[in-house]
């Protein structure tokens, strides 16, 4: 039950009706017509803008504009206990207590699905994590991970039917440097031969002694003698010891893909092929120069005809190199070939979860996934932004032992996955997150996870000390409730909810949940608190609770525990 959105369709009902008996003009467009919760400082539960929206059609002020819509509001909803304008051209709206109690019952009888939309949903593809198959991941995975699988839960939640999946960059040098290094710490394990640390083509960290370790038990059949003659079924075995890291990690994450596609198996499909012929058809490709980058110095650039991909067609600043000087495919090639296959599976929207190092790459990807489909905005990117460690007010170095970088593991033994989830989540992916482990662990209102959790915990010790299956079933023939004042107020902050998971989900912006749920809990603990002066407030009297209490708090614990599960999160009932 989304009020918000009821209401702004019932107001266009009545608007449109009055503008069929002549009593209102009405503009072209009525999508600026808005109905928005109120400041607390108002004692009222919704506002519009209707008036203001009107008012010029219909040459009048807002305020004239608003004396007909009142009295039109007013006789189409007996549910209403006060209406009024206010400056600069809003009518307030405040309902009665028989409307709060049928919301409840709302809440209550859709306890699974209450916030989330009740139109069909698309078919959408999720593409993130996608690190290089080269070791565990790091702390700068983390973040763009738990954001591709929140965004994942939440447009599911939302109706939607979302495929999970992670890209295997397992094709190119790197992976054979990745490859060569892992051979020489077989070499270093089974003949004592010195590693090379100093060779910056190779890969440093401890993990790879591991994945060495498992790849001589394993493959006991293998020669080590020449790197040259096993180097393509090596790379192969390596990738697998590699993903299997990864995958460790992002399971203690609490995250699973429902597909992993390799790069190499696309390039072996002829794939890049496929969708270069595609373009061309469609002329979307040429053979030109490209000058040189900002970046490069110009007087060793040497300009040279290039395979391009006309990305300023579709608001590039350059057009895109599809094939390098030995004429085989960039990465950008094998990029929108695998991009290409996304479209071949017929998804309604793309979404890419990309790095804060990759967010130069979005316009040109999004150039070709125009290109290839035809349709704009099919694909939407996130970009995940850095991650400050922070301990005692200062930068904070955990152990590096896996490599020159600080690992999953070593933040997951540090604060443990609900912590890492919800604060990672806890401000807009788009900047900088300072992420405090000495916040992290206080059981105080500065630490958003404690004071979300410790929200439903309190309501679970209440249900707990009454009736144990109260908690699971509600069985009420009467709504029929007189709410406080006090009470309405939680109710108001419980109906934004649905309205936090549509434009969450719309806007692709998950940290809008961990937001609502703190400002909902620190309202419940305002209450709460003042039972211990006003036994009115309490909510057990002589071992009993009321109707109206039961489904007050039931309907908190919904939201509460359906917000916690689209952020992977736990709810203790103890704490």
């Amino acid at each position: 039950m989304n009020i918000f959105e009821n209401y702004k369709q019932k107001i266009l009902s009545i608007i449109n009706d009055a503008s069929s008996k002549g009593i209102i003009l009405l503009p072209e467009n009525l999508g600026g017509i808005n109905v928005d919760s109120t400041p607390k400082s108002l004692d009222f539960d919704i506002s519009t803008n209707v008036a203001m929206i009107l008012a010029k059609p219909n040459s009048k002020s807002p305020l004239d504009i608003s004396k007909n819509i009142i009295e039109l509001i007013k006789k189409s909803d007996p549910e209403i206990d006060l209406i009024e304008f206010s400056k600069p051209g809003f009518i307030n709206i405040k309902f009665t207590n028989k409307f709060w109690s049928e919301f409840s019952k709302s809440v209550i009888e859709n306890e699974e699905t209450y916030g989330s939309s009740n139109s069909k949903g698309k078919k959408i593809l999720v593409e993130y994590v996608s690190a290089n198959p080269t070791g565990p991941l790091h702390v700068g995975h983390c973040r763009g991970a738990i954001l591709g699988d929140v965004i994942s839960k939440l447009l599911t939640f939302n109706n939607n039917s979302v495929s999970k999946e992670y890209y295997i960059n397992d094709h190119g040098n790197q992976i054979f440097h990745f490859t060569y290094s892992v051979f020489l710490r077989i070499r270093e394990k089974m003949f004592q031969e010195k590693f090379p640390i100093d060779n910056k083509d190779l890969y440093p960290g401890d993990y790879l002694k591991d994945i060495a370790e498992n790849i001589i038990v394993k493959k006991k059949d293998l020669d080590f003698s020449d790197y040259e003659k096993i180097k393509d079924k090596l790379k192969i075995i390596v990738v697998e010891e590699s993903l299997r890291l990864i995958k460790k990690n992002l399971q203690d994450l609490g995250i699973n893909h429902d597909n992993f596609i390799s790069e190499t198996q696309i390039v072996n499909d002829q794939e890049v092929e496929k969708v270069i012929n595609k373009l061309k058809d469609n002329n979307f490709i040429y053979t030109g120069k490209i000058k040189a980058p900002l970046k490069e110095n110009i007087n060793e650039w040497v300009e040279r005809d290039q395979l391009l991909f006309r990305s300023t067609d579709f608001g590039d600043d350059k057009d895109r190199a599809l094939q390098k000087s030995d004429l085989s495919w960039t990465y950008f090639a094998s990029d929108v070939a695998y991009h290409n296959t996304k479209l071949n599976r017929k998804y309604d929207k793309l979404i890419n979860i990309l790095g804060a190092d990759h967010a130069g790459y979005i316009k040109r990807i999004s150039s070709v996934v125009e290109a290839l489909s035809g349709e704009k905005n099919k694909l939407d990117c996130k970009v995940s932004q850095l991650v400050k460690l922070i301990k005692d007010g200062k930068p904070f170095k955990m152990s590096k032992r896996k490599g020159d970088y600080i690992t999953v593991d070593d933040l997951l033994n540090e604060v443990g996955k609900d912590a890492t989830r919800f604060i990672m989540l806890s401000r807009s992916s788009d900047v900088e997150l300072d992420f405090d482990f000495t916040k992290v662990k206080e059981k105080s209102k500065d630490n958003p996870l404690y004071y979300v959790q410790y929200c439903y915990a309190r309501i679970s010790s209440v249900f707990r000390n009454i009736n144990s299956n109260v908690k699971n079933k509600i069985k009420i023939k009467n709504y029929s409730f007189k709410y406080t004042k006090d009470e309405i107020n939680i109710l108001r902050k419980i109906s934004e909810w649905p309205r936090c998971i549509q434009t969450s989900s719309n806007k692709l912006e998950p940290h809008r949940i961990p937001v609502y749920l703190f400002e909902l809990a620190s309202d419940f603990h305002s209450y709460w608190n003042m039972g211990k002066e006003d036994v009115k407030k309490r909510f057990i009297e002589n071992d009993k609770i009321n109707d109206d209490k039961i489904v007050f708090l039931k309907m908190v614990s919904i939201v509460i525990k359906s917000g916690m599960n689209i952020l992977g999160v736990n709810t203790p009932e103890k704490m």
